[in-house]
């Protein structure tokens, strides 16, 4: 006949996350982790603020939004 196995339930009794899981989404990245998105799919909506400003006034005086990208890579894990 078959065998049955005994053991731990595959689903947790407590819906909610421990709090060690909630402080590691929290935390976010890790420093030396690498970016899961290439960094031309990163910070779409500051990529498209930034290069939209740089085609009608130059990049000269765009450097508010060029500086908010680069936060936002930053944020996500790029080094630039």
């Amino acid at each position: 006949m078959g065998h049955v196995e005994v053991g731990m339930p595959l689903q947790s009794k407590s819906p909610k996350p421990s709090a060690f899981s909630q402080n590691l989404v929290a935390a976010g990245p890790a420093p030396d982790s690498k970016p899961k998105k290439k960094i031309c799919c990163a910070c779409p909506d500051t990529k498209r603020l930034r290069d939209e400003c740089i085609v009608q006034h130059g990049e000269a005086t765009c450097e508010k939004w060029i500086e908010a990208h680069k936060q936002c890579l930053r944020a996500v894990g790029f080094k630039v």
